[in-house]
């Protein structure tokens, strides 16, 4: 695949097709790309805005969605929200992120947000149909200078730390960070886009998976890290 990268070590084709969502702002934009869309990519939902987008991922329940960064509606979080919105689905619909920013600060948003890919706009149809399969199958995938981006962002970290990383998911893993900074529940629910019962969860999960049994263990270790 010339202007993509995953973490796999090829496409990964299901044998059966895959259900997706496509949620971007420009009806043009989405007619165009399920006319480029592969045969075994069986498109089950669009939506246009934050609010639409939200309410028919629950409905269809998809196993992709492609999803432009910058959308109206909501509360401004544009691809961000739509992803919170759906963090009870995150276990089985994956998000991939189809944008025309390449902005580095929009890449990495989408990713902690918990996206598991983001390609550009510039991309062959054939080229975002081997992504989708990628995603489906559990692979990272993104455009090659965007990587960069990822990497500088996620992959710094010493091994070891990375190591207890790589045990969070990437919403988990910004609940942390926040939780660990001394954001109230009410506050990181707030800057998320998600509810208060989702933010305890998640740090439920946080800390169980880090061995950790309070709020100040949590903040010790993060510190330690240089995680803050």
């Amino acid at each position: 695949m010339s202007n993509v990268q995953g973490g796999g070590n090829g496409p990964v084709r299901p044998a059966r097709s895959v259900r997706v969502v496509i949620v971007d702002d420009h009806a043009i934009f989405r007619s165009g790309l399920k006319a480029d869309l592969d045969e075994s990519i069986q498109v089950v939902g669009e939506a246009a805005t934050v609010e639409q987008a939200i309410a028919v991922i629950a409905q269809e329940r998809p196993e992709v969605v492609l999803l432009d960064v910058h959308l109206p509606g909501g509360l401004g979080g544009g691809g961000r929200e739509v992803i919170a919105g759906s963090a009870s689905l995150l276990a089985t619909t994956k998000f991939l992120a189809l944008s025309v920013s390449d902005a580095a600060e929009d890449v990495v948003a989408v990713i902690r947000a918990g996206a598991r890919g983001y390609v550009t706009k510039t991309i062959s149809g054939a080229e975002i149909t081997d992504a989708v399969f990628r995603v489906a199958g559990g692979d990272a995938v993104f455009s090659p200078r965007l990587a960069g981006f990822v990497l500088d962002a996620f992959g710094t970290a010493p091994a070891d730390i990375a190591d207890e990383l790589d045990k969070l998911s990437a919403r988990e893993l910004e609940v942390m960070r926040l939780i660990a900074r001394g954001y109230s529940y009410k506050e990181v629910a707030k800057e998320l886009f998600i509810s208060i019962k989702t933010v305890e969860t998640h740090v439920s999960a946080v800390l169980r998976k880090l061995q950790l049994s309070s709020r100040h263990e949590l903040t010790k270790w993060a510190a330690e890290r240089r995680l803050l």
